[in-house]
Parts: structure tokens; C-alpha cells; sequence
């Protein structure tokens, strides 16, 4: 090779370098760019999705008359997404967010309903915006239980940093003085309705221990620097211009931006992370640009994976080496073992006499909150750990109508009898053998194995999922209302959109990828804290503490790198 040669292999190089390098942009990536970049380093974050810079949502200020099929899907549709369709937020109005599944297969060795973003923000553009802090009930329990591996922290430890983002996000809420459901900094929180107040007041009065509370959600209930006050048009799923509710597009990104010391790459495809076998530590990310179809290789000092936790297991899975045979970091054996998801499944109705002088203004993006209330101080059920329900009431159309043309406007200018629904969430166990691997034998367009998912909710899910339809019903009887309809399943691991787990937080490097900073045991220049590392599922939703344990991670991560430790 020639002195030219090697003079333009080195200035391309270090076009290419830079302090970190963060892998996915969704709610954990978006964080770690904003706190990596404040902190002074120049950070590259690569994003295999096209660009959405906010506040250009395509279909956010459309009326519903310009959609050609009034928010369904075509079979055109469910054939390009037949994954994606399996969610009830795919939809008209917001499907170009979504992954094509024709161009991105898995193997499903048991049904795993993995739901995907293709864009920049990720599914912070989609996500539901239930804000709630873990505590001491969740960080405990498999050391209480025995059950898989020890947290290596506790709610002291996350505290400060749920606090830290809870200010910047805005979460709207009220202090509720719950010890398993912790008060954070909150917002106004919205307000319930005329037939949720009487539906806490007779579900509180009658149980000991079952509290009902407004939904705490990362929107504005007042405007915070930069975003406005949400408008109540519960058109979220499609992208909010007013900043109302917290996405890395209308927050974390602008952030990062306004410091200067980030470069979003969009179209980049992420292949693997590389391993230098002779300084023991990840030296950059090889990707695919998606427009070109070249492979292009990028340099840092630290690197934070985020690319969600199947994305994650591909990537560590695919990082192989001489030192790693098995994937990045996988001493243990634990890269992707462990996924976890929130079961669901849970459809309750019910008819509601009275109150037909009152009605609400708006459409609130959250609802009320049951939170748990089983197996708190002691095992008080047929399973382990426990689950939550939300839900809310409202006046539904008139709909028994033979009215035509301006009687008809009339009648269905008065609202019918109110109605109230519930739903729920219930905790998944950690277990080794629900796992993500990947299939050599069969490749992606790139050329790249493809992810194979084996998971599913085994003997405690089904125990606990009964004891929910059980509950449901008894909550709505109580509440004195009738025409009670209670329909339940169980749904498939990924329908929640809670993966977590494959590279979970631990003590021992022996049984866990992660230690107490999100800091890979094996390989101390590498990060990861998407849902990967999570060692338990709690029925909390689990976004509020990706953002805190990011915070946290990119604090730690920038003091190392001034000691000289990565």
C-alpha cells in the first residue's frame, strides 16, 4: 500500500471518529445523545429508520375525512406488515412509522409479536406515555424469591435520576403517597370524570388496599421550555407539532442539537459492534447504509447500544469474535436469554346508569390507574408478583338511530349513556430458555442472519392472568354497574411492547452481561440501557426507568472516560 493510501485510510478514519457513538434513537437513545452531548463529547448516533424531524408528522393536522379508509388497513397492508398489523395502533394514519416486515423477516419459533418503528425517535413517536417509577417491590423480588438474578441496585440508587428526568419530560400526575408506586415530580394531573370519581370512591371504600388514581403520562398538562400544553386531541400516535407529549423528535433530540456535538446518521443499518482483541474493548460499529447498500465502519471511545431489545440481541449476537465466540460480552451465556414481556389480554365493559347531565371537554390521553395490589407484604395469590389495571369511562355515540339527513345530525348530537372498560398488565418471570438466537441458515436482504425468537408466558402469566378476569369483573360489580361483559386471552410475548431482558443488570459477571451502571462486565467500553438490561419486569410500564438508568449510565460512563478507566 502506498504513503498516499495510508494517508487517506487515516484522514477517512478520523472523518469517522468520534467521543461515542450511540446505536438506535428511540427513548433511551434519544436520552443518552442529550446527556452525551451536554457533557461535551461529540456523539454520532446511527439510526436505521428514514428522518422525522419534528414537528413535520405527515398526517398530524389532518381531518378524518382525508383518509381514504377511515383509519383501517387495506389487505395490501396487512400483507407488506403482517406483524405489525397484529397491534392495535397499526393504522392508516400512522403505518409509515412502522417497520415493513416483508423486507425485515424473524423466525417465530413461538409466536412473538415484535412491533417496530423504522424512523428516527423510534417508537417514541408511538409509544402509550405511561410514566410510572418502580420502587423496592420490583428491585427485590428475585432476591426475595429466588427467582433468576439480583438487581445490583435499588430504588436509592434511581431515585435522584427518576427525579432528574421526571423535570425534563414532564410527567403529569398526583402525589399519591403509594410506598410500591412512588410520588415523583408532577405536573397538574388531568381529572377524572364524573363516573370515575364515583367509581373510586366505591371501589376504595369497599377494598382495603386497592387505590384508583389518575393516570401519571409524560404529557404537558402546561407547557414546559420549547413544547406546548397538549391539546387533549388524542391524535398522539401520529406525531404531536405542539411538543405535548415527550418524544426523542420534540425533546431529547432538539437537546442534543442545540449543543452542537451531534451527527444524526439515518439509513444506517448497524451489523456489528467491533472488538479489538488486543486492547479488550469495542473500537466502533460497522453499518449498512440502506441508500447505498455500502458498508461503512465508525470509531469512538464509548458506544451505547439502543437499538431496542431485539435489535440488541441481534447485535451482540452477530458481534462475534475470537475472544466472544458466542456474541459480545456472552462470557455468561446470558446474551439474550431472559426476554420478558408484559402480558395483556384483558377486554372488560360495562353500562353505567345516571349521571346523563354531565359530560367531559376533550379527549385525555390517559386514564384511570389501579395499581397492584397483590402479593405486596406477603403471598396472598395463586402466583408470584402481580399486575395493574387502567381504564376510564365516557358517553358513547347514539347508534339506534333509523333517522336520515338532519334528524339524524340531531340525534347524533346527543350523546347516549356513559360506559366504563378496563384493562391490564401483569408481570412476566425472567426465564432462561425465552430467548432470542439467531438463524445462519437463513439471511436478510443484507445478507445478515436473521433473529429467531423462542418465548412464551408459562404456568405463573396464565395463574395470574385468570386471577385478572376474575378481579375485572368483581371491580366493575361493585362499582354498581351492569351489563357486565369481561373477555380475556393472553396476549403474545411482544404485543405489550415491553420486551426486556437478553443482557440483564447483575451482581456476578458469571450470571449477567450488565453491571450496576449498565456497563458491560467483559467489555467495559460498551453500554446498554434499552430494555436489554432489565433482570425483572415488574407490571410497571418500564420507559420512565430506561430514561433514568440511561442518565445515570452517560453520567458514569463520561466520569470513567475522564479517569482514564475506558
Amino acid at each position: 500500500m502506498s504513503l498516499d493510501s495510508l494517508n487517506i485510510n487515516t484522514e477517512a478514519k478520523k472523518q469517522n471518529t468520534y467521543d461515542a457513538i450511540i446505536v438506535g434513537s428511540g427513548i433511551s437513545g434519544g436520552w443518552a445523545a442529550k446527556e452525551l452531548c451536554e457533557k461535551g463529547l461529540k456523539v454520532l448516533m446511527l439510526e436505521r429508520g428514514s428522518n422525522v424531524v419534528h414537528p413535520d408528522y405527515p398526517t398530524a393536522t389532518k381531518d378524518p375525512w382525508e383518509f381514504k379508509y377511515k383509519f383501517h388497513l387495506t389487505n395490501e397492508d396487512k400483507e407488506k406488515h403482517p406483524i405489525q398489523s397484529r397491534h392495535w395502533s397499526f393504522r392508516e394514519d400512522n403505518k409509515h412509522f412502522y417497520i415493513n416486515d416483508q423486507e425485515n423477516p424473524y423466525d417465530e419459533t413461538k409466536r412473538f409479536d415484535w412491533i417496530r418503528g423504522d424512523i428516527v425517535g423510534g417508537r417514541s413517536l408511538l409509544w402509550s406515555r405511561a410514566c410510572y417509577r418502580w420502587s423496592d417491590l420490583d428491585f427485590e423480588a428475585n432476591a426475595k424469591e429466588g427467582i433468576a438474578v439480583d438487581w445490583p441496585i435499588r430504588y436509592k440508587d434511581i431515585a435522584p435520576w427518576y427525579d432528574y428526568v421526571e423535570s425534563f419530560i414532564g410527567v403529569s400526575g398526583q402525589r399519591e403517597g403509594i410506598p410500591h408506586l412512588p410520588d415523583g415530580n408532577f405536573l397538574p394531573p388531568y381529572e377524572m370524570n364524573c363516573v370515575e370519581k364515583n367509581f373510586k370512591e366505591k371501589i376504595e371504600n369497599h377494598f382495603t388496599g386497592r387505590k384508583v388514581i389518575m393516570g401519571r403520562t409524560a404529557n404537558l398538562t402546561q407547557p414546559v421550555k420549547g413544547r406546548g400544553q397538549c391539546q387533549a386531541r388524542d391524535l398522539c400516535h401520529r406525531g404531536c407539532p405542539y411538543g405535548a407529549y415527550f418524544s426523542t423528535n420534540a425533546s431529547t433530540l432538539p437537546a442534543a442539537f442545540a449543543t452542537d456535538n451531534l451527527t444524526l446518521r439515518p439509513h444506517s443499518l448497524v451489523n456489528k459492534v467491533i472488538y479489538d482483541e488486543q486492547k479488550q474493548k469495542a473500537t466502533g460499529i460497522e453499518i449498512i447504509d440502506t441508500e447505498t447498500n455500502s458498508t461503512v465502519e465508525f470509531y469512538s471511545k464509548i458506544i451505547f447500544l439502543n437499538a431496542s431489545t431485539v435489535g440488541t440481541a441481534f447485535l451482540l449476537l452477530n458481534s462475534g469474535s475470537s475472544r466472544f465466540p458466542n456474541g459480545l460480552g456472552n462470557g455468561s451465556d446470558q446474551v439474550g436469554r431472559n426476554l420478558m414481556d408484559h402480558h395483556k389480554g384483558l377486554s372488560a365493559i360495562a353500562d353505567v346508569d345516571g349521571f346523563e347531565d354531565s359530560y367531559y371537554s376533550g379527549r385525555r390521553p390517559t386514564g384511570i390507574y389501579i395499581p397492584r395490589f397483590s402479593n405486596l407484604n406477603k403471598k396472598d395469590a395463586d402466583f408470584l408478583r402481580g399486575y395493574h389495571f387502567g381504564g376510564g369511562a365516557w358517553r358513547r355515540k347514539q347508534n339506534d338511530s333509523n333517522e336520515i339527513g338532519g334528524p339524524l345530525k340531531k340525534v347524533m348530537a346527543k350523546p347516549g349513556g356513559w360506559q366504563m372498560s378496563l384493562y391490564a398488565f401483569g408481570e412476566c418471570l425472567p426465564y432462561t430458555d425465552n430467548r432470542i438466537t439467531l438463524n445462519p441458515n437463513k439471511k436478510d436482504k443484507w445478507g445478515r442472519p436473521i433473529v429467531a425468537v423462542n418465548c412464551e408466558f408459562k404456568e405463573n402469566e396464565r395463574a395470574m392472568n385468570k386471577d385478572i378476569s376474575k378481579v375485572a369483573g368483581e371491580l366493575l360489580e361493585t362499582a354498581g354497574f351492569r351489563n357486565i361483559n369481561v373477555r380475556n386471552t393472553i396476549s403474545f410475548p411482544g404485543n405489550a411492547n415491553h420486551e426486556m431482558g437478553i443482557a440483564r443488570m447483575g451482581k456476578d459477571p458469571k450470571t449477567s452481561v450488565l453491571n450496576a451502571f449498565n456497563q458491560m462486565h467483559e467489555v467495559k467500553n460498551v453500554f446498554i440501557t434499552d430494555g436489554s438490561c432489565m433482570t425483572s419486569s415488574s407490571c410497571v410500564n418500564p420507559s420512565l426507568t430506561y430514561m433514568a438508568l440511561t442518565a445515570r449510565a452517560c453520567d458514569y460512563a463520561v466520569n470513567e472516560v475522564k479517569k482514564s478507566n475506558i
